[in-house]
């Protein structure tokens, strides 16, 4: 009977080969989501280990954090950005789930993430939520609330209004982009206590330093931020 659930297995493998999402070669039996050869090249950061890293410099004086990190460089046309595309346009939510719970190994050995009581995604606005059908970040916290063991929370911050794409826009236009966008509805469910804010991508951060005050200003102790990936 194994033998036959073996060949079946390998037949399907071979008729729709499972491939590598951040190079798009085929994945071996005992490859997931990414090749081996990928998880060993990707451009890992060091940032979890440091509180004056860059993503933390970058949001000096904008907002008072407790710590910033990103796991991972962000190159356009790289790996990095084939596995956010993965995640954010294709579907591939266990991409999300997987980079979560790597992040997650490393800041369970950080000083700097060691009181963390909720982590909390960067929402969506209900009408993207439709639109795209599930918030990116959500499975990346969902994955580093598991490997942490720490409380994951989706629901208490929300995207009150509407906002136009960031991509375009100068750092100033964002930051004004982002002005009372987001919103808590339970200040007693993070009251005193030290958020750990997660984004996919931090570019000028903008979004995040929004979320982060609002937190901050509805009653959390500390916030904390972790993304996958900055862009330099």
């Amino acid at each position: 009977m194994g033998t036959i659930k073996r060949l079946t297995s390998d037949l399907i493998s071979l008729l729709f080969p499972e491939l590598c999402n951040a190079c798009g070669t085929t994945l071996f039996h005992n490859e997931k989501l990414i090749c081996i050869k990928c998880l060993y090249d990707l451009p890992f950061t060091d940032y979890h280990q440091y509180a004056e890293n860059r993503v933390a410099k970058q949001l000096w004086g904008r907002v008072p954090l407790n710590a910033a990190m990103a796991m991972l460089y962000f190159r356009k046309g790289a790996k990095v950005q084939n596995l956010i595309h993965s995640l954010k346009y294709n579907g591939k939510t266990d991409v999300g789930l997987l980079l979560g719970k790597m992040m997650g190994e490393r800041l369970r050995n950080s000083v700097l993430y060691q009181d963390v009581n909720v982590i909390i995604p960067v929402p969506l606005h209900p009408k993207k939520h439709k639109q795209r059908g599930y918030n990116q970040s959500s499975f990346i916290a969902k994955g580093l609330a598991e490997s942490m063991g720490t409380c994951f929370n989706e629901r208490n911050l929300i995207r009150s209004a509407f906002t136009e794409s960031q991509t375009k826009k100068s750092r100033y236009n964002r930051y004004e982009n982002m002005q009372d966008v987001f919103k808590v509805i339970s200040p007693v469910e993070i009251l005193n206590k030290h958020i750990l804010l997660i984004d996919d991508v931090i570019t000028t951060g903008a979004t995040l330093e929004a979320c982060a005050n609002e937190l901050l200003n509805a009653g959390a102790a500390k916030v904390s931020v972790a993304a996958v990936a900055f862009a330099e």
